[in-house]
């Protein structure tokens, strides 16, 4: 009844007066490179993103990605042997101003050998009390098909629908926060298809056997997240961003990030984060089952279990020169990585067997996150 009350509260300040006009977006282009290795595999591949005014009232974007995932993950190479796939997502959309409010309109389609996505939102973005509150409303469906490599004869379908809610407000000359909410509904197919469970077995020369991961067919999450943007008197920033997320799979978890931005000069900016997260493990995980099917769910997917990771982050930014041809162009550099050790409370490195059935090491890994954009505000 709570979150009742407050969407409600919500809706009714969008119909408020307006005072002031919100702004579009500003136009931009951006040339991306991302890169991720870590736990056995590898993701890279470039993206590339427009968005431009359409005369006073709307904005145009448009987003391409490829990536390449080569590898296998720890928890699927038990099972299954190491592969490379490529990933192409599309995106599009449109904000509309209309006077105080900001109306969204987006459509994402994201295509690979084995999994296949679409998904549409809707959102209206709205500024009241002299600019000093924005508030936010989306909704999102989406439509999912899931394959298996090897085996024309599976395809199974998923429904993805997400709610949303912001409220931005300005507290002073000097600080920003803001609260969000977001609910996820999911049914249908929502398990690796690849991925296995093991169990006990006296027969088998490891001492145990495996068989396919079952989940249920529903998930219902909610999370919630303040944050905080402290504008510091040498025109840095500090940030401190809370989240709470839990599920019906019983999943709890928690993040803290702080992140720090530094001005050297008008061209160069620095900046660092530091995030911790932690999550229990779903009501049907187990890294290790007393027996075959023992129960009607079973995961031992890692990212179901309890674990915990650090980041830390660093970043630069250059602001290039204004060109000759093109004055009214503002190009800069931006370069960022993150650096993760992942934590696993509860699962075991099974490449490891001399130690018996469930008495392996505690598995943990550390990954790179590289990103570089390029970008070019006009």
């Amino acid at each position: 009844m709570a979150v009742i009350r407050v969407i409600a509260a919500a809706l009714l300040l969008l119909s408020g007066a307006l005072v002031q006009a919100a702004v579009l977006p500003e136009d931009r282009a951006d040339l991306m490179y991302h890169g991720y290795q870590g736990g056995g595999v590898s993701i890279d591949g470039p993206a590339v993103m427009l968005r431009k005014k359409a005369g006073q009232s709307v904005s145009l974007s448009a987003y391409y990605y490829i990536d390449t995932v080569s590898g296998a993950s720890i928890d699927v190479e038990a099972t299954a042997s190491a592969y490379t796939e490529t990933r192409h997502e599309k995106r599009l959309g449109v904000d509309y101003l209309a006077g105080n409010s900001i109306l969204s309109l987006n459509y994402a389609q994201s295509d690979e050998d084995d999994y296949n996505a679409k998904s549409v939102s809707f959102g209206i973005a709205h500024d009241t009390f002299g600019g000093m509150t924005t508030l936010s409303l989306e909704a999102g469906l989406g439509d999912d098909t899931v394959g298996r490599n090897g085996d024309e004869s599976f395809s199974a379908d998923v429904k993805r629908f997400n709610y949303k809610f912001g409220w931005t407000q300005v507290l002073s000359s000097r600080w920003i926060a803001a609260l969000n909410m977001q609910v996820d509904l999911d049914e249908g197919f929502l398990n690796n298809p690849y991925r296995s469970v093991r169990y006990r077995d006296a027969t088998e020369a490891l001492g145990y056997g495996y068989q396919r991961e079952v989940y249920p067919d529903t998930r219902n999450g909610f999370a919630v997240s303040l944050v905080n943007k402290v504008y510091l008197p040498y025109r840095a920033a500090l940030s401190l961003n809370l989240r709470h997320y839990q599920d019906s799979w019983d999943i709890r978890a928690f993040d803290a990030e702080v992140e720090y931005v530094h001005p050297l000069t008008d061209q160069w900016t620095l900046e660092a984060k530091l995030r911790w997260y932690s999550q229990g493990q779903a009501e049907f995980y187990r890294d290790l089952f007393d027996f075959a099917n023992q129960q009607n769910f079973m995961a031992r997917d890692k990212e179901l279990s309890e674990f915990d990771n650090l980041t830390l982050g660093l970043g630069a930014g250059y602001r290039l020169p204004v060109w000759d041809f093109w004055p009214g162009a503002k190009p800069e550099l931006n370069l960022q990585w993150d650096h993760i050790r992942f934590n696993y409370k509860n699962f075991r490195n099974v490449t490891i067997t001399d130690a018996g059935a469930g008495l392996e090491p505690l598995y943990s890994l550390d990954a790179n996150v590289l990103r570089a954009f390029f970008s070019i505000y006009f």
